[in-house]
């Protein structure tokens, strides 16, 4: 096996980890996919009205992507001067795995949390802009989903503009992923965009009402 092979499979099978059904099981709470969206994440933990189980489902998914990407970035690459290839199989591997999760049958979330955390082992620079869109979205509009979507699809942009001064050296194969991963993330959202087209769509704003 060669090592990007072995760098994403590792990456795939940690990214599968549920620790939406893990933490639901540990707080003796409902299967977040037996409710709600069905979705295996912190925004369907959270309805549950738990909010500890959902930080903690929150804090899971994100560091399960951070790791393997972390890992390749400072070790693999920075101290082994391997192929930075490795970093973007990685993401890649992680981000998958939370989607297509190998221990519920490649089923799994829609890889927001995921995603932030890649792109915090992928820069933490990155990962903080993205976040400060998708906060500011979602402020703005009161979607947590459109706020996800715009953040998402802003990532790659804010890569590739910020490689050289802010990021380093522009790695294509770093790009393709990334795109792959904000497509990827887009179709697991396809219902949530229908919705915000049609009007549907809950907004936490409207919650408060």
């Amino acid at each position: 096996m060669s090592l990007a092979l072995l760098v994403f499979v590792v990456s795939f099978l940690l990214g599968s980890i549920p620790f939406a059904v893990i933490v639901s099981k540990a707080f003796k709470l409902d299967d977040p996919r037996n409710f709600g969206s069905g979705n295996p994440g912190a925004t369907n933990v959270l309805r549950t009205g738990n909010k500890k189980a959902a930080a903690l489902t929150l804090l899971g998914d994100m560091i399960k992507g951070f790791i393997p990407v972390a890992f390749c970035h400072w070790v693999l690459v920075d101290q082994y001067q391997l192929s930075e290839n490795l970093i973007a199989y990685s993401l890649l591997g992680a981000f998958l795995g939370h989607i297509y999760s190998i221990f519920l049958k490649f089923k799994g979330g829609k890889g927001v949390s995921t995603s932030l955390g890649v792109l915090l082992g992928l820069h933490p620079l990155l990962a903080f802009i993205v976040l400060f869109i998708w906060i500011a979205v979602a402020f703005i509009t009161g979607y947590s989903s459109l706020a996800a979507i715009i953040a998402a699809v802003c990532a790659p942009a804010i890569y590739a503009l910020g490689t050289g001064s802010l990021f380093g050296d522009f790695n294509l194969t770093t790009q393709i992923c990334l795109i792959i991963m904000v497509l990827v993330l887009l179709y697991r959202h396809k219902t949530n965009i229908q919705k915000l087209l049609n009007g549907q769509e809950s907004g936490f704003k409207k919650r408060q009402k």
